[in-house]
């Protein structure tokens, strides 16, 4: 326990923007998680009552055009917009990581088919294939973050390809190959430990992009379903209607996900600065 304190304030001490980050996005997460605990208000239960109201003592971040608290929407939003990112990151991961390992490893004709497709995908601008996938799915969470998933995996791929290949050459692979190990066990034990860093960036880096998209998507009207509250969702909506008349629904929703691109952003750059071998001289 010591020892993993002692690297956590190392980390802080060389890469202060990065533990500013990693900051923002506890708490975020934290608010995700105790939202209930946190907030006073049902976040879809409507109150014409006090409908556009300024903040006040009452509602600290003031009430959207339903008379919703845009406190409790705001929080229980972090829910949804962070379970997307984080859910659409995994799947995306996991996608990149199969076709990535088993092609750069393998080689030949399945490592030749295997990027023929991941070029016919990466064709496509990401926008419009989600747009194509979303229209064919239809609108849902789980949707959603399929349609992010396909879209970033492709890039991904292409990234653990690369890492692959560079270890496929290694002395220890090759060592490995000479006293008989199976493909399976030099993939297990040798193969997948050694690009964990660049996934672990970029899983951190893909995650604020993720939440940047569901945002750009709600923008036009295929993001989260109503009525679960959503970061993009409330800015799409609530945010652009009444940006003059209310500018709080438009201001809360945007400073949260820029503190969530923001802390993953900086996260992901400093990850990569202490975890990427080429990038420790130059500290």
């Amino acid at each position: 326990m010591a020892r993993a304190w002692s690297a956590l304030w190392r980390f802080c001490r060389r890469k202060p923007l990065g533990a500013v980050g990693g900051a923002f996005i506890l708490t975020l997460v934290l608010v995700a998680i105790f939202a209930p605990l946190l907030t006073s208000y049902d976040p879809i239960e409507n109150n014409i009552d006090v409908r556009l109201q300024p903040p006040s003592a009452t509602h600290p971040l003031g009430t959207d055009q339903l008379g919703r608290d845009v406190w409790s929407r705001t929080a229980h939003g972090a829910r949804t917009s962070l379970s997307l990112g984080i859910g659409s990151v995994l799947m995306g991961t996991l996608f990149a990581l199969v076709l990535g390992v088993l092609g750069g490893y393998m080689g030949g004709a399945l490592d030749m088919v295997l990027d023929r497709i991941i070029d016919a995908i990466m064709a496509f601008p990401w926008i419009l294939l989600m747009l194509t996938l979303l229209s064919i799915l239809g609108a849902s969470v789980l949707n959603l973050a399929v349609a992010l998933a396909v879209a970033m995996a492709p890039r991904n791929t292409r990234v653990v390809r690369s890492a692959v290949l560079s270890l496929r050459e290694a002395q220890y692979v090759e060592a490995a190959h000479a006293i008989g190990a199976s493909h399976l066990r030099i993939i297990g034990q040798h193969i997948l430990p050694n690009i964990m860093a660049p996934v672990m960036v970029l899983v951190s880096v893909y995650l604020g992009w993720a939440i940047l998209v569901e945002s750009s998507v709600s923008f036009i009207g295929f993001g989260v379903p109503p009525p679960l509250p959503s970061w993009g969702r409330t800015l799409a909506e609530e945010g652009r209607r009444f940006m003059f008349q209310a500018p709080w629904l438009a201001t809360v929703p945007g400073i949260a996900i820029s503190l969530a691109v923001f802390g993953f952003n900086m996260l992901g750059d400093a990850l990569r600065d202490v975890l990427d071998p080429r990038m420790r001289g130059s500290q």
